[in-house]
């Protein structure tokens, strides 16, 4: 398999952390967002968003994040990160959907770079944006996870709500959002650090950490 990455993109974070669970081997194609290399037209034809994730399964190319988390999913059972319930499947699809779709969007690089080079907001308004959404965002999570162990978001093991939290919630941590008043997501994250497949899939760990 192939991951076309960057290192600090939240989506590409979670297939890293999903990839590591289920001990699937991969390599690294670091893809710079800031340098622009995914309007580059090699990577255009490969992924015609010009976004990360992308990963490449023998013959398969697989695009966004969710998605691809299903593929390994169906493709890579072995180790399961959804619930056997159905009902189950659902919360935890939607707590990761609410990430994806909802919170994650607002704030990705190419919004930002449009607020600040299109828009003219200076740094301090495109911060208030950005925890603004966050901050909103991070309400509905936590209401979601009162049922949590405080390890995992959902159950006793991590699924979809843990590969898409953590990076997440290192995002909040890189804006200096103070997150005091969303304690189970805070737990969540610290215990997740203490595991092998996340830490290996943070930003620090990858090729292209500068």
């Amino acid at each position: 398999m192939k991951l076309y990455s960057y290192f600090r993109s939240s989506a590409a974070y979670r297939v890293r952390i999903a990839l590591n669970i289920k001990q699937l081997a991969y390599e690294t194609q670091p893809i710079h967002l800031v340098k622009n290399e995914q309007q580059q037209a090699d990577y255009q034809a490969l992924n015609p968003s010009q976004l990360v994730p992308t990963l490449v399964d023998v013959d398969q190319t697989l695009l966004q994040s969710i998605s691809i988390l299903e593929y390994l999913e169906e493709a890579y059972p072995e180790v399961a990160l959804l619930p056997k319930n159905i009902a189950e499947r659902a919360k935890v699809r939607a707590f990761a959907q609410a990430i994806a779709c909802d919170i994650h969007p607002l704030n990705n690089l190419r919004v930002l770079k449009y607020l600040q080079q299109d828009l003219g907001l200076n740094d301090q308004q495109k911060s208030n944006w950005y925890q603004h959404w966050m901050l909103l965002g991070f309400q509905s999570l936590e209401a979601q996870l009162q049922g949590s162990n405080g390890q995992f978001c959902f159950g006793t093991q991590a699924t979809f709500a843990d590969c898409c939290l953590i990076p997440q919630v290192y995002n909040a941590k890189r804006f200096k959002i103070d997150l005091a008043a969303f304690p189970k997501i805070e737990s969540i994250y610290q215990h997740c650090l203490t595991l092998p497949a996340f830490l290996h899939a943070a930003p620090e760990q990858q090729p292209d950490w500068e």
